[in-house]
């Protein structure tokens, strides 16, 4: 979808079939889903990676989609939030954010599809996390984290998410 921002933004996350259904969940840096999200079972936790954006062996997006299709990065989130009014509603039965750009109107549904942690799916209906390609490395962390776009109604932002996690992914392509 064109919302007039720097990359065009997918109308549904990966693995869904419409904009509303929640998709597949991801362990970041990781492009397979998985039937449980563990420290023992991730594959880049305490691994030095750059921004993975557009990088088929670790982008979920691009491995699953083709294409040039790609994480987002951090910054491309950032604009989504700063560009765009964020409406919490209902769509379909999943509530989630209706994200409308305020360069031309167009919007896209981002459902609020809660985390994957151990076996278990948690806080769906409450809240999202989607990742974004670009690490965070501080010395105190040892490279466990990543920047993710998280919200729940009346709140939005960014946030340093374990790796471990399983998240949605909502890919861009560039415009």
């Amino acid at each position: 979808m064109d919302l007039g921002l720097s990359v065009k933004w997918a109308q549904c996350n990966i693995g869904a079939s419409t904009s509303s259904d929640y998709g597949t969940y991801f362990a970041w840096g990781e492009t397979a889903p998985k039937s449980s999200y563990t420290e023992d079972n991730s594959m880049t936790k305490y691994k030095q990676l750059g921004d993975l954006s557009g990088d088929k062996k670790y982008d979920a997006a691009r491995a699953n989609w083709g294409g040039e299709w790609r994480i987002p990065t951090v910054d491309e989130c950032v604009e989504l939030i700063e560009k765009c009014s964020w409406t919490w509603t209902t769509q379909n039965g999943h509530v989630g954010y209706k994200v409308t750009s305020l360069v031309n109107g167009e919007s896209i549904f981002l459902p609020a599809a809660g985390c994957r942690e151990g076996d278990a799916l948690y806080d769906d209906g409450l809240n999202g996390q989607y990742w974004c390609s670009t690490p965070e490395y501080f010395d105190d962390y040892t490279f466990s984290l990543a920047g993710a776009l998280c919200f729940a109604n009346n709140d939005k932002n960014l946030y340093l998410c374990s790796r471990v996690t399983g998240f949605p992914i909502r890919p861009v392509l560039n415009d």
